[in-house]
């Protein structure tokens, strides 16, 4: 039977960089992962370019059970310490905004840079996980390629986002298997889906881009928005997807820098012989006003001949526009998973399973989930190296 000292179960953006980290240790390491190439989701990432770190990392920036879980492994491995091994690889980026980083050539870059910082280290694909067994002196992993003994097992297999890529829910069966608890998991960074009654604005604006607002359930976003035939998407819907739970109400201002109330009235003072829908128009995209005002059904009304309390429901319309999601777009578009391993099983300097000694669970399938913008990629980076480094 082959003999590794770690062995590490998912080649993602975290196992392949745990590997690095182990390998620089002395250890004898085995990556395995079912798909045929590595790291799918760095591909896929940030439109191809891989948004790999972001400068603004801290705890406060991840959602989880245990808000301080993270902070120990993010402490010990910086964006600072990432970008270093970029620039070291002649890998040229840029910020794009709000310390988000990206790499001006393809995201694969960030791959073949994983890859070769574990040299030493050994890459099985193609190869299916059967079991994992615990004996007296560590593990015993049964693949598709045969059965293999190793002292240390690291569970970088991801969570159960984007499932045409390969994802699966082999880390939390792992993790009931050997009695580690699991917090309710589900969809993060994901675009919300609406009810027919809010689809009848969506809808004929699909495509439309606007800067919005959102304040909800702990987490404050301003962003684009983006109109879609199912609902709503954008930067700032994913960003306030992760702090909405199902059935509640949120509130979204779509004309952030204007009270659009005050503004309506300041024009009828001025030239109210004007349309309602050429007033609302100098406020937001023209085919965005002229939706708000047939919804509200002034398409034809002068501003002059509107009492102020129209105005003002105009207004909250647009500064403050309730509506329930029905539900997201699921794992199917999810850029991560809410939830997991719960992190009270799990030591935060070394992400090993408290009740198991020689077992790690690192990355997504932990719950630590981070905002949009690199913070994910920046957990798997910090969260791999702990457990590569574990003494």
């Amino acid at each position: 039977m082959e003999q590794f000292d770690l062995v590490i179960l998912g080649a993602g953006a975290a196992g392949l960089f745990c590997a690095g980290s182990a390998v620089g240790q002395g250890r004898r390491v085995l990556v395995l992962d079912h798909a045929a190439t590595p790291a799918e989701k760095i591909r896929i990432s940030g439109g191809g370019r891989c948004n790999f770190t972001n400068m603004a990392t801290a705890p406060d920036r991840f959602l989880s059970s245990n808000r301080r879980f993270a902070a120990s492994a993010l402490a010990r491995y910086k964006p600072s310490d990432f970008v270093a091994l970029v620039d070291q690889a002649g890998i040229a980026w840029h910020e794009k905004t709000l310390g988000q980083l990206f790499c001006d050539g393809k995201a694969t870059q960030i791959t073949d840079m994983l890859l070769v910082r574990m040299q030493g280290a050994e890459l099985r694909l193609r190869t299916t996980i059967d079991s994992v067994e615990r004996e007296s002196e560590g593990f015993v992993i049964r693949t598709s390629g045969g059965a293999i003994r190793t002292a240390r097992v690291v569970v970088a297999t991801g969570g159960k986002s984007i499932p045409k890529i390969g994802a699966t829910g082999i880390a939390y069966d792992l993790a009931r298997q050997f009695g580690l608890r699991l917090v309710d998991t589900r969809a993060g960074l994901v675009p919300l889906t609406f009810a027919e009654q809010d689809l009848a604005l969506c809808k004929p604006l699909a495509g439309l881009s606007v800067d919005a607002r959102i304040d909800h359930g702990g987490g404050s976003f301003r962003d684009a928005l983006l109109f879609t035939h199912r609902g709503l998407s954008g930067p700032v819907i994913l960003q306030i997807s992760s702090f909405w739970q199902v059935g509640e109400e949120m509130q979204i201002d779509l004309c952030p820098d204007r009270d659009v109330a005050a503004a309506l009235k300041q024009q009828k003072q001025e030239s109210g012989k004007i349309a309602v829908s050429t007033a609302l128009g100098y406020l937001l995209p023209d085919k965005l006003a002229q939706a708000v005002i047939a919804e509200m059904g002034l398409a034809k009304a002068r501003l002059a001949d509107q009492p102020n309390a129209v105005l003002d429901k105009l207004g909250a319309r647009v500064n403050r526009w309730k509506l329930r999601p029905v539900g997201t777009e699921g794992y199917r578009t999810a850029e991560v998973t809410l939830g997991g391993i719960d992190t009270r099983d799990l030591a935060a300097k070394t992400m090993q399973a408290r009740s198991v000694p020689g077992l790690y669970f690192i990355g997504e399938c932990v719950d630590v989930t981070g905002w949009l913008g690199g913070y994910n990629f920046q957990w798997a980076w910090a969260s791999a190296d702990a457990a590569g480094r574990a003494p």
